[in-house]
């Protein structure tokens, strides 16, 4: 029998360097959704993992096995290496594939035979889900969020990350989803999070946070690919709002750095997605302003005709406001206020 350990009994034990967690399942697997913190050593590629299925339900489990034999003998000779790097760094290495069978038990069959210290992961990913689904509500039940909002290119972001720098608990949605939840919100950031992966980032960033007052993001339910789950949802309508605005050529600065990366080709088919709502002649106008270089102009017309008028469709009660011109500044208004001011 392989030696394993559940969730619950890891994690406290990974915020140390003895554990680590290694996903051995293929790159695109990894790429879906996996365990936040975990490195992915593969023991099949993708095209071996879809020719090794098609063998278990096709042919037999005995020839899927042998063709799964076969691939990873290529592979082992750097993945022993790779693993025994890790080892240098991690004492105990924790494996886990899907459902914590053939993968995982196989590799810690292998390293424990080498005594090298290898768990398995009870139950695998689909196990470790289930543990989310499970306390993510839960943590979050006592929380009561101080809720940033504010036009496009005001910063909210970065006071978050300034707040979070100070030591205050964060939830960064925008974060956990890989998008910004806007028109524009996956240019520069790849693929979106999975909703898999949205809601472990969620856990993790609120499982150990210091107290229950908590700065976020005004956003709506959905960004990029996830949904935020009601109960949170929930508590950014009833929590605490905040204004943040700017003046409009820091806007303009805070927009062309956010989304500025050498891919035009994501603004510029971004922006096509604009041509029912700004009308056909005036995206072909940002586009040649896009392949001339000429960001900021884009910027400050699109916030002009486009964001500021969405935002001002959806008036908030705020119970206070911070002009942000300096992020860390911004943050410290911030924590005065809620934090010091009101004792928690």
């Amino acid at each position: 029998m392989y030696p394993d350990i559940s969730y619950s009994e890891l994690e406290e034990k990974l915020k140390t360097d003895e554990y680590v967690l290694i996903d051995v399942r293929t790159p695109d697997e990894y790429a879906q959704e996996t365990i936040p913190g975990a490195i992915n050593v593969p023991l099949f590629s993708n095209e071996e993992r879809a020719i090794v299925g098609t063998a278990y339900k096709q042919l037999s489990v005995d020839e899927a096995k042998m063709i799964g034999v076969e691939a990873v003998a290529k592979r082992l000779p750097d993945m022993f290496k790779t693993l025994l790097e890790i080892n240098k760094k991690h004492k105990h290495l924790v494996f886990f594939c899907a459902r914590g069978g053939f993968r995982s038990g196989s590799v810690v069959a292998f390293l424990q035979s080498l005594h090298i210290s290898a768990l398995k992961l009870q139950g695998g990913y689909k196990a470790y889900r289930a543990y989310v689904n499970e306390r993510l509500p839960e943590v979050a039940k006592d929380i009561e969020l101080i809720v940033l909002y504010g036009n496009t290119g005001t910063g909210k972001t970065q006071v978050l990350e300034a707040l979070k720098a100070k030591g205050a608990d964060v939830l960064d949605l925008e974060g956990c989803a890989n998008h910004r939840g806007s028109t524009l919100g996956a240019v520069g950031l790849g693929e979106p999070n999975t909703q898999k992966m949205f809601e472990a980032l969620l856990y993790e960033e609120l499982k150990d946070r210091k107290g229950n007052l908590v700065f976020t993001e005004g956003e709506s339910k959905r960004i990029g690919r996830s949904v935020i789950p009601d109960y949170i949802f929930e508590k950014i309508r009833s929590g605490i709002h905040v204004e943040i605005t700017a003046p409009m050529d820091i806007r303009v600065e805070n927009i062309v750095g956010d989304y500025v990366y050498e891919t035009d080709h994501e603004l510029i088919e971004a922006l096509n997605h604009l041509r029912k709502r700004l009308g056909n002649d005036r995206i072909d106008q940002f586009i040649e302003l896009v392949r001339q270089n000429d960001y900021r102009s884009v910027a400050r017309d699109l916030m002009i005709e486009y964001y500021d008028p969405m935002y001002e469709h959806n008036p908030k009660n705020y119970v206070f406001h911070v002009e942000n011109q300096e992020p860390e500044k911004s943050a410290e208004i911030l924590i005065n206020k809620f934090i010091v001011e009101s004792g928690k």
